[in-house]
């Protein structure tokens, strides 16, 4: 990922990068989420890990990170003789969208208060500059 703000600007982005950019998912990630959208009906990790080709822990931290952003929702599955086990589908895309939308928002007015501390800051220094000769 590039480290300024003018190369992440120049940088060809797919809307799947979102998934990193926002929220610091891993490749991984990336694909567990894919599973899950490809999936036709919701999936446990085993069934996300063995479609992603990895271990089930592994699988399970991606799964986990998803949960933790909100690209993902949980159900609980019961069994007619007791016990449960988990499911895994992926939220509404435009909640993500909605959610995603605010993050940006709330950035945009943090990194203009900072600029606008940067000007203050700044302009009140520009007289005491003294001019070469």
């Amino acid at each position: 990922m590039p480290d300024s703000m003018s190369e992440q600007l120049q940088q060809d982005m797919e809307c799947e990068g979102l998934l990193e950019c926002f929220h610091g998912l891993k490749q991984l990630d990336r694909d567990c989420f894919q599973a899950l959208v490809r999936a036709e009906e919701p999936l446990t990790v085993d069934e996300i890990a063995e479609v992603v080709d990895r271990e089930r822990s592994t699988a399970y931290r991606a799964v986990q990170r998803l949960l933790q952003t909100g690209f993902i929702r949980k159900d609980q599955v019961n069994y007619d003789q007791g016990g449960y086990y988990h499911v895994y589908s992926p939220t509404d895309p435009s909640k993500i969208a909605d959610n995603m939308q605010r993050l940006l928002n709330d950035w945009y007015a943090k990194m203009g208060q900072l600029i606008q501390e940067f000007e203050t800051k700044y302009e009140s220094t520009d007289a005491t500059v003294p001019a070469e000769s």
